[in-house]
């Protein structure tokens, strides 16, 4: 593909050198700034765990700006490749990218006697109309996906090189 046509979208592609469009997320930073609005909530943790499947098309950035959080705020952290053989413990947070660990993790946040939003935290990557719903809402961090669809309209319409990134926000809701 002519370097000139190309539209990088959701997550840079090392390697690609000149002038070409992109509209996408910076993982690292992303991911800061979310649990650093959420410090508050976070108080009443003391560990936070990421559960990151081994074979994800994940960037490694979002293990990065975790790692520097809980750095920089004193959370313990662990990254988990799978959660279902993994017990929910009082005093800590669970980060799960994928819907699928999120079903899991629900599972076993019902089935335990742990309070959620106060024994146990739940946040899950990129927001969904359900997780307002269950557990009387999920907190989530997520992109603007409609804004990063716009943007890349706006690319292509325009025949624009420019990178853009787009912001991430956190939806603080009853699970931490």
């Amino acid at each position: 593909i002519p370097r000139e046509k190309v539209i990088v979208v959701d997550k840079p592609i090392a390697g690609i050198k000149g002038k070409y469009g992109s509209v996408c997320q910076n993982f690292e930073k992303d991911i800061y700034n979310a649990l650093e609005q959420a410090l508050e909530a976070l108080s009443k943790y003391q560990k936070i765990n990421i559960i990151f499947p081994q074979e994800s098309h994940h960037p490694k950035e979002i293990l990065e700006g975790l790692s520097l959080f809980c750095h920089q705020y004193s959370f313990d952290f662990e990254v988990i490749s799978g959660i279902a053989n993994e017990p929910i413990r009082a005093g800590e947070v669970y980060i799960s990218i994928t819907e699928n660990d999120l079903i899991v993790l629900v599972e076993k946040a019902l089935a335990s006697t742990l309070k959620v939003g106060q024994e146990v935290g739940i946040i899950s990557y990129n927001d969904t109309p359900l997780k307002r719903i269950i557990l009387d809402g999920i907190t989530t961090i997520s992109a603007d996906f409609e804004l990063m669809g716009q943007k890349t309209a706006e690319l292509i319409l325009n025949n624009a090189k420019e990178y853009i990134e787009v912001p991430f926000y956190l939806t603080l809701r009853a699970s931490l």
